[in-house]
This record gives C-alpha cells, sequence and structure tokens, in this order.
C-alpha cells in the first residue's frame, strides 16, 4: 500500500517511516514535513535514495499543497504525526499549535475524504487525558475516560482527536486514533527530557529538573510504538482509540538518575528549576484494548530501551550536536538547494 507519513522527519515519525520500509518493504511511503525547528531532514538521510521512499517539504495546513499531493499519489493510508509537541513552547506560544494541531488535521481530513483513502491515523497522546494523582497507583487512563487537557498542547490534541472522531461520525471517514505515552529512543529532539539529560550530563552541565521531580511518566520505547501504530493500520477496528502505554512507570527525577549512573557522572549535576504551569503529575496507559484486540504488548524494559538509547547518542554526537548549535537547519539547502 501507499502511505502518506506526515511529521515524518521528526522523532517518532522517522522512526516509523524506519519501521515500516522495514517490514514493509513491498509499500511505498511518501514523507510530508514542514522540517520546523523539530522536523530534521538529516534524520531521514538513511532512507533518502530508497526507492520506495519519497520526502516532500510542506505544511499540513496548506491545503494547496496537501490536495495536490494526494491528487499526485493517490494514498492509501494517511499516518499523521504532524504536531507541533513541546508543551513549554505551547505555554509561551499557543497558535502555532492550534494552527497545526487542529487545522492541520483538518486539512489532512478534508483530502482523506475527497481522495477515498481506506484509513486515516491520527496518532494521539495520553495527555489528552489530563494527569492521574500520584496517591493512587491503582489508576490507569483507558479509552473510556474523558478527555480533561492541562496544556495548551494537550488541548490542541484533545481537540484534534474529537474533530477526527467527528469526521468518522459525520462523513464516515475511515478513522483510528492511538494515543502513546512518553516515547524515548534514537533520534529524538534534544529539548526532551531524556536527550537534553544525557547531552548535558555528557557536557557536565546542569540537568535542570522541574520542581522535585517527583511527577511521573508512563516510557514507551519509540520502537515498540511504530508496532502498535502498524497492528493498528492493518488489524485495529475502523472507529476506536487505542491506548498505548510501556508500563514503565518512572519519575522524572528516577530517570534522570538512571541516565547519570549509565554515564558515570555525579547526581551533583541535578538542579531543581521552578515548576512548569500547570504540570501534570502522573501519566499511567492501561494497554488492555490494544493487548486484547491486537495482541500488542511493549516488548523493551526500561533499563533496556534506556540503555540502548544512551548508546545511540554516543554513537551519534554530531547528529545531536548538529541540532543544538543550529547546523541541522541549513541541511535541507545543502541537500535540495540546488536542485
Amino acid at each position: 500500500m501507499k502511505l502518506l507519513v506526515t511529521g515524518g522527519a521528526g522523532f517518532i515519525g522517522a522512526n516509523f517511516v524506519f519501521y515500516m520500509l522495514e517490514h514493509h518493504p513491498e509499500d511505498k511511503i511518501v514523507c510530508l514535513d514542514a522540517l520546523t525547528y523539530a522536523g530534521n531532514l538529516e534524520t531521514l538521510a538513511p532512507v533518502m535514495e530508497h526507492e520506495n521512499f519519497r520526502f516532500v517539504r510542506g505544511d499540513v495546513a496548506d491545503r494547496e499543497t496537501v490536495f495536490n499531493l494526494f491528487e499526485e499519489e493517490g494514498f492509501d493510508v494517511v499516518v499523521n504525526f504532524a504536531a507541533e509537541s513541546h508543551v513549554d513552547r505551547s505555554i509561551e506560544d499557543p497558535g502555532i499549535f492550534l494552527r497545526t494541531n487542529i487545522l492541520g488535521t483538518q486539512v489532512l481530513m478534508d483530502a482523506s475524504r475527497k481522495y477515498g483513502v481506506s484509513r486515516y491515523h491520527q496518532v494521539g497522546t495520553d495527555e489528552v487525558y489530563g494527569d492521574l494523582p500520584l496517591d493512587r497507583p491503582d489508576l490507569f487512563f483507558t479509552e473510556d475516560m474523558p478527555i480533561t487537557a492541562s496544556s495548551p498542547y494537550s488541548a490542541s490534541k484533545a481537540s484534534a482527536d474529537l474533530l477526527v472522531m467527528a469526521y468518522h461520525r459525520t462523513y464516515g471517514l475511515p478513522v483510528t486514533i492511538s494515543r502513546c505515552s512518553n516515547n524515548y529512543g534514537p533520534y529524538q529532539f534534544p529539548e526532551k527530557l531524556i536527550p537534553l539529560m544525557i547531552a548535558n550530563a555528557l557536557a557536565d552541565k546542569d540537568l535542570p529538573v522541574y520542581g522535585t521531580g517527583e511527577n511521573v511518566r508512563d516510557w514507551l520505547y519509540v520502537e515498540d510504538h511504530c508496532r502498535a501504530i502498524d497492528l493498528i493500520l492493518r488489524e485495529g477496528r475502523v472507529g476506536e482509540v487505542y491506548n498505548i502505554g510501556g508500563h514503565n512507570e518512572k519519575t522524572n527525577l528516577d530517570v534522570v538518575r538512571t541516565i547519570l549512573k549509565q554515564l558515570g557522572k555525579p547526581e551533583s549535576l541535578i538542579t531543581f528549576v521552578g515548576d512548569r504551569k500547570g504540570h501534570d503529575l502522573r501519566y499511567a496507559i492501561d494497554p488492555a484494548k490494544i493487548h486484547s484486540e491486537l495482541g500488542w504488548l511493549p516488548q523493551t524494559r526500561f533499563d533496556d530501551g534506556i540503555r540502548r538509547t544512551i548508546d545511540w547518542y554516543l554513537d551519534n554526537e554530531s547528529w545531536w550536536k548538529n541540532i543544538m548549535s543550529g547546523d541541522y537547519q541549513q541541511y535541507y539547502e545543502r541537500m535540495y538547494g540546488n536542485r
């Protein structure tokens, strides 16, 4: 089949492209990405010459670009990773989050309706559920919980999810939604917790931890997430939401300490900073539905996944140093400026 993967130059999207080309070499993938701050074409360098891969630079909210691409390619499936996703940035400037995450979703679904895709899949987040109390470890996010977003980012993703389900009910668009817990692994933008802590620790810089570091997240290795989406596309029921969780709950402080221990760095590098506005306390997903219906369970224990992740960042310093210096933003022009 032919897939449109939006946001495929970002962390999870790129890993999904790699996964699909490896496990389904007969499929063709077109990646649409605007290459904003978190989109890095250098990430896709290993597949840029692959015969079943094409990259297109464009904005999902640009109706003309999107419709022309659908007209040209005739997609069977759309997987929408394209999203502004950094909570702190959404607090500073919500507008771009609303444009990309809501209006971009609308444009993609309008094109999907017009050109008759067999599946539109929305990649969501567990943050749409709000948070859980720290003193109730027995509580988990389930698919039938109400949406209670805490930040402009999660509100924009919740709005997109509601729009997706509305298009399914109103227009009969064949949709699925997945909501994942915190991802980690190779190629994650260094603004996020794990790669930022790795980079700072390697440079013997302070490791900034919000508040007391007791906020809990459920960590999901990115390859496990990609495998789950692949299963949903092929075997998931139309009109359904599937939660994808890692069964790896850790406090932020525990994650930072694990990284320091792996790198042989002292905990004295930890610096506690003022807490994020509206900081959610705990995320924890119950993945019983995707397990019972599709047989999916996470295969990567956190201790193994974090070790593989740290090793990847050690082996690929030029990739993340280019990002931290800003040089990655010139990669597209170097590659395509004269074409």
